[in-house]
């Protein structure tokens, strides 16, 4: 197997979401590790923005305008993409959103809105991707899912549904492609460092930025994301620690996961009857 350096090196790779977050992370590392990046968004000013901060690889890198909750859109993106460059090496269906909200206080078009940009961008991503890798006989597809679609965490349901599809979808085609040269992982984040945690599930921005005092440098958890993809993990923690190894103590049944999430529950509630922080 390639190292991991060797495994990105002149590979024709889409991120999206790629203007913030983890996914200007991804890009940024994928850059250094000598891919060629597609950085896909759907704000032309934003990804612009992104990619002049990253001036130093302007060589390697391609803008990519895209909205991913529109089905023709990503479909025609990642086959242009193909088309352009002459295949399709990695395809991060990175975009998303977050969502913690108590659920008797989610609409309709909450579910909806997180529906779409969580877990139909991927389905997109994946059913655009797939008939072009299976034509060159190889490519990886790398989806970000979330420690809370691995474990049920509360006030999370709308969330963690839209991540437990992505880490089910990704698990299962992981098989299925196994012996046709396409690879699979899924990224399962824990508390990372990134505006998420001031955006809404319509993804405006509102109050401060919080983020989580335990939270995990982005730029870290791309080079070990990466790492691990290098070495074609299906299921990818991060950071993988003893905290989120909670989602392992949590599949075997242990007793002490069980009350772990009772009593975040209980404190999640509490924060958010007295105006708290719920995270």
């Amino acid at each position: 197997m390639m190292n991991n350096t060797e495994y990105y090196t002149d590979k024709i790779c889409i991120v999206t979401g790629a203007n913030s977050g983890i996914g200007y992370a991804l890009s940024e590392e994928l850059l250094k590790r000598g891919a060629i990046v597609y950085m896909a968004g759907r704000s032309q000013e934003k990804i612009a923005k992104a990619a002049d901060q990253l001036s130093a690889y302007r060589d390697q890198i391609r803008p990519l305008i895209v909205d991913v909750t529109q089905q023709e859109q990503v479909q025609n993106g990642i086959e242009e993409t193909a088309a352009e460059a002459g295949r399709l090496d990695l395809l991060f269906n990175n975009a998303g959103v977050g969502g913690t909200i108590p659920f008797e206080n989610a609409t309709l078009e909450d579910w909806k809105t997180i529906i779409d940009v969580n877990l139909w961008s991927v389905i997109y991503g994946v059913y655009a991707a797939v008939p072009i890798m299976l034509k060159q006989g190889s490519g990886h597809i790398v989806n970000t899912g979330s420690i809370a679609g691995i474990v049920p965490l509360p006030f999370q349901a709308l969330y963690s549904l839209t991540k437990y599809g992505v880490t089910g979808l990704t698990e299962s085609l992981k098989y299925e492609f196994a012996e046709k040269g396409i690879h699979f992982s899924v990224i399962c984040p824990a508390n990372i460092a990134t505006p998420i945690f001031n955006k809404a599930i319509d993804g405006k921005a509102y109050g401060e930025l919080r983020i989580p005092d335990d939270a995990y440098p982005a730029n870290k958890a791309a080079s070990f994301t990466l790492d691990r993809v290098a070495e074609q993990k299906g299921i990818i923690v991060v950071p993988d620690n003893p905290t989120t190894n909670q989602w392992r103590r949590y599949v075997l049944g242990e007793a002490e996961a069980e009350e772990q999430l009772l009593q975040m529950a209980r404190d999640r509630r509490e924060a958010y009857e007295t105006g708290g922080t719920y995270f």
